[in-house]
């Protein structure tokens, strides 16, 4: 059968941080329960395009999907498998925010199916979750992550933010240290980008708010890429590092450009060959009532052209690069015969080394990997 993956949007939160561009919604316990009809709607009439598939990975995000409660979450991923072919492996992550994952949550999750655990942690210290908006102390993302492990999560990964306003360099370094002492399975760590639209944009432009010096933000990706492979986990992409056999599969569905669906508000979906997105108005999604016709927006196409380009500077995302072999197989043409003005280009630059076997960015083009992306944009 064909692969695919599966990604579910839940688009509340308890409160939206400060930083936040997804879409998302804070006090609006009123919507959950029509919602989740919604969605259930929509898993049954989207499975119905699916016969030929197996889906080998779910991911529950936000938002902040902890909001609803075990059974409401149990009855979505109850539906997946019901309406879908969900392989026996399947990986089926979940976002729980700390403030969300209490012993009983966490146990109710594992026991409904859930056996990745996603956890927004940020920053080790309170005063930078303070300013980001966070709704957790470090002291209840310490106890939430002692919940999962009594609850049998055995692959937890945790999202960390660095180059925050007044963020120091001993700051990211403490943060590391200290979820490196946890021993878990996984870590993101990314650069605060401020969005349009968010709180901390409104910030920046009336001069409250001051970004750090992009030295000191290189200075910060670079000792996390050397600490964190020194603590043992490997890096395999831009913002992601794992130990031995626990990269995120999910993630790499989307970094191979392999298909997926995503359900519920907002959530863009690559599947048999074209793009298209959800509508981002609650009322509208919930009114459509999982109607595909009314669901699917902007959807489009993708040329050879625009797959290959995707293919390329979305899988150099990855440290171990993009395969000749691999393209050949996808595209029935040669990598070289596409890209060797660009591809030339990059080497010479040292954005990027080649092998007989594939073309990877360099230390360096990871730095300036935007750059090199581009050059693949046809």
């Amino acid at each position: 059968m064909k692969t695919m993956g599966l990604y579910v949007h839940i688009p509340f939160c308890k409160k939206k941080c400060f930083y936040c561009d997804f879409p998302s919604f804070g006090n609006m316990g009123e919507k959950y329960e029509a919602y989740a009809i919604a969605l259930e709607h929509e898993i049954e009439e989207r499975a119905k395009t699916c016969g030929e598939y197996q889906v080998n990975t779910i991911f529950f995000g936000g938002g902040t999907p902890t909001v609803l409660s075990e059974e409401v979450l149990g009855r979505l991923l109850a539906k997946i498998k019901e309406s879908f072919t969900v392989a026996q492996d399947a990986e089926i992550t979940i976002e729980a925010n700390p403030g969300t994952l209490n012993l009983k949550m966490a146990d109710a999750l594992a026991q409904r199916g859930f056996n990745r655990l996603s956890m927004g942690v940020q920053a080790w210290q309170n005063r930078l979750l303070s300013k980001l908006g966070r709704i957790h102390t470090i002291e209840e993302f310490q106890e939430n992550f002692q919940n999962a492990r009594k609850a049998g999560f055995e692959n937890i990964n945790v999202d960390l933010m660095f180059a925050l306003p007044t963020q120091s360099f001993s700051d990211w370094a403490e943060t590391l240290e200290k979820i490196t002492a946890l021993e878990l399975e996984h870590i993101s760590a990314y650069s605060l980008i401020i969005e349009e639209g968010t709180p901390f944009y409104e910030k920046f432009q009336k001069g409250e708010l001051v970004e750090i010096e992009e030295e000191l933000d290189r200075k910060m990706y670079h000792y996390a890429v050397e600490f964190l492979a020194k603590q043992g986990y490997h890096q395999y992409e831009i913002s992601n590092f794992a130990r031995a056999g626990r990269e995120s599969r999910h993630n790499k569905v989307y970094w191979q450009t392999e298909p997926y669906l995503g359900l519920g508000l907002g959530a863009h979906s690559f599947f048999d060959g074209s793009r298209f997105h959800n509508p981002y108005d609650l009322d509208q999604y919930m009114l459509a009532q999982g109607d595909i016709t009314t669901l699917e927006e902007e959807k489009e196409t993708v040329t050879q052209q625009e797959a290959m380009g995707e293919f390329m500077f979305l899988g150099l995302r990855m440290t171990k690069g993009v395969s000749f072999e691999k393209f050949r197989k996808r595209f029935g043409v040669e990598m070289m015969g596409i890209y060797f003005e660009a591809i030339d280009e990059f080497v010479h630059k040292g954005l990027l080394y080649q092998t007989e076997e594939k073309i990877a960015l360099t230390e360096k083009g990871m730095d300036l990997s935007n750059q090199v992306f581009a050059g693949f944009l046809l």
